[in-house]
């Protein structure tokens, strides 16, 4: 991530993780471990297409990936709602 940009609050808030993801985890042969060593070493975020979620850019196995998220303002809970190799998209 550049610099002269911070991560936003929820950046540091607890993760949920959805039934979507779980089921994409076992598809796509990850697991919870390597997801948060994922987002611990995030290089950037972006808004995503669908409003309120967010894109955080990671490395996983030499690739890039896209994992997509979006932060529960009431339970400051940050919802992981898949993850997936970037060059797939």
């Amino acid at each position: 991530m550049s610099p002269a940009r911070s991560w936003p609050a929820w950046w540091d808030w607890d993760l949920e993780l959805t039934s979507h993801l779980l089921k994409r985890m076992v598809d796509r042969g990850f697991n919870e471990v390597a997801l948060r060593a994922m987002l611990d070493a995030a290089t950037e975020f972006r808004e995503d297409l669908v409003e309120d979620r967010w894109v955080i850019e990671v490395r996983h196995r030499k690739r890039s990936w896209e994992v997509i998220v979006e932060p529960d303002v009431e339970l400051k809970l940050l919802v992981v709602i898949t993850a997936y190799p970037a060059d797939e998209v």
